[in-house]
């Protein structure tokens, strides 16, 4: 069985990141490993949450699993949000990288043309950094354009601007980079992706839905990267990652009881162990 560990915070409420990733990529028949970065009590979209941060922990336990030769097939970041974190984190990069894992990183950090509280210019700097040490990034166009440090566009640009941004990412040091996000039109939206190494573009695109859930971006990567340790192709993971994240938005959309803060994914998780079998993973 594959192993992965994923470093990122816990909202005990929340449907995002480690209880996201979690029943997630063990649908994929992958082991996840967690390094929580913090816990919350619910996400960031409550009023008066709890906040304890858990990056004094990070240090003992990279220890400890160092110490039990632990072995990783994939690192996948998410949510981070502090410098120390990324400092953390380039770190447990460096100790935990093999010949053949792979790294995987999702730059949170902001979104609809603007950083989310907290972070700035020089935190995207230090994300570019860390980006530079990956396999696979995953920003979305907002997030892009604040690693390159250039003026953001979320609507009005083609495809060669699309393409630019992407040389551009893998310029940072990255193998290959992703777009989250991509609209052309008014009813599709996708990603698109350059492979470095073949310098062959790539995408997908589906149909829009105009809503927005909290946590969806958790669920594409999560999904991605359960994908990528089932031999998925590149290519064929973000397809799947896409249209499962869809399949989660329509459930919840046709649920009169559905709650606010997140998506029902839990129930359309058969939904994606079907496809696991019929699209070509390896058991």
């Amino acid at each position: 069985m594959k192993r992965i560990v994923t470093i990122q915070d816990i909202s005990c409420v929340g449907k995002c990141s480690l209880t996201v990733a979690l029943p997630i990529i063990s649908a994929f028949g992958v082991e996840c490993a967690i390094l929580p970065t913090a816990v919350l009590s619910t996400h960031t979209m409550f009023k008066e949450f709890t906040f304890r941060d858990l990056s004094g922990e990070f240090a003992p336990i990279a220890a400890h699993w160092k110490r039990e030769k632990f072995r990783f097939d994939a690192i996948y970041t998410g949510y981070l949000g502090s410098f120390e974190l990324l400092r953390l984190v380039g770190g447990f990069i460096d100790e935990f990288r093999t010949a053949d894992n792979l790294v995987f990183i999702d730059p949170v950090m902001a979104d609809n043309g603007k950083f989310y509280p907290g972070f700035g210019p020089e935190y995207a700097r230090a994300m570019a950094e860390l980006c530079s040490k990956a396999d696979v990034i995953v920003p979305n166009l907002t997030e892009a354009a604040f690693l390159l440090d250039r003026p953001c566009r979320t609507d009005g640009y083609d495809e060669a601007y699309i393409r630019d941004l992407l040389k551009r990412l893998v310029g940072l040091g990255a193998k290959s980079a992703v777009l989250t996000g991509v609209r052309f039109s008014e009813n599709e939206i996708g990603v698109m992706g350059y492979d470095g190494g073949k310098e062959e573009f790539f995408h997908y695109f589906h149909r829009r839905i105009d809503v927005s859930f909290h946590g969806t971006g958790d669920i594409f990567s999560s999904t991605a990267v359960g994908a990528l340790m089932r031999g998925f192709s590149l290519e064929k993971a973000l397809a799947l990652a896409a249209d499962y994240t869809v399949e989660c938005i329509d459930r919840t959309l046709r649920s009169p009881d559905h709650v606010f803060y997140g998506v029902e994914f839990e129930k359309e998780l058969p939904y994606l162990i079907r496809r696991i079998s019929g699209d070509g993973g390896n058991a």
